[in-house]
């Protein structure tokens, strides 16, 4: 593969060398870089979920639910705390997936005053249909790389993540 062809980050680089050549933007190039991806990226991933009738962050609380194994059931704080959410906002997902009859919300039969939310049959096969497209989807959009740069890639964003969120 030869060299990458210019993109608006240099144009910006270029701009800010002209102007401020005392400055190192090598990290500047990187994040925005980092952020024109996940711009470019984030559509082609909801267009996956939009041919389901979901929005990404009602994908979300399906995965979620999905991946907690049976009974495919959470307290939605938790839900929320995984998808690092307001508990205001985990209501109206919760209230737009209800209405579908994707999930249902229910009494914690431990304690009457915490509400439990599971998978509906409905809601457990779309999610399982859904998460076929969307994971074919995403290796489509990583298929540019390499085996070897694909693994390269999470290593050296897995280092930042831990370097920001710890």
């Amino acid at each position: 593969m030869g060299e990458p062809k210019r993109d608006p980050v240099d144009v910006i680089a270029e701009q800010w060398r002209r102007e401020r050549p005392d400055l190192d933007l090598a990290a500047m190039a990187i994040l925005g870089r980092l952020g024109r991806l996940l711009a470019v990226a984030m559509p082609k991933i909801e267009a996956v979920f939009a041919e389901y009738g979901l929005q990404r962050g009602e994908f979300d609380v399906l995965a979620a639910l999905r991946r907690s194994g049976e009974p495919f059931e959470l307290n939605p704080s938790v839900i929320a705390d995984t998808l690092m959410l307001s508990r205001a906002g985990m209501t109206g997902r919760l209230d737009r997936l209800e209405s579908a009859g994707l999930v249902r919300r229910t009494a914690d039969a431990a304690d009457r005053r915490a509400i439990r939310v599971a998978l509906t049959e409905p809601g457990r096969e779309l999610i399982d249909r859904v998460v076929v497209d969307h994971v074919d989807n995403e290796t489509r959009l990583l298929s540019v790389l390499s085996e070897y740069d694909r693994g390269e890639l999470d290593r050296i964003t897995r280092v930042l993540l831990d370097s920001l969120e710890g």
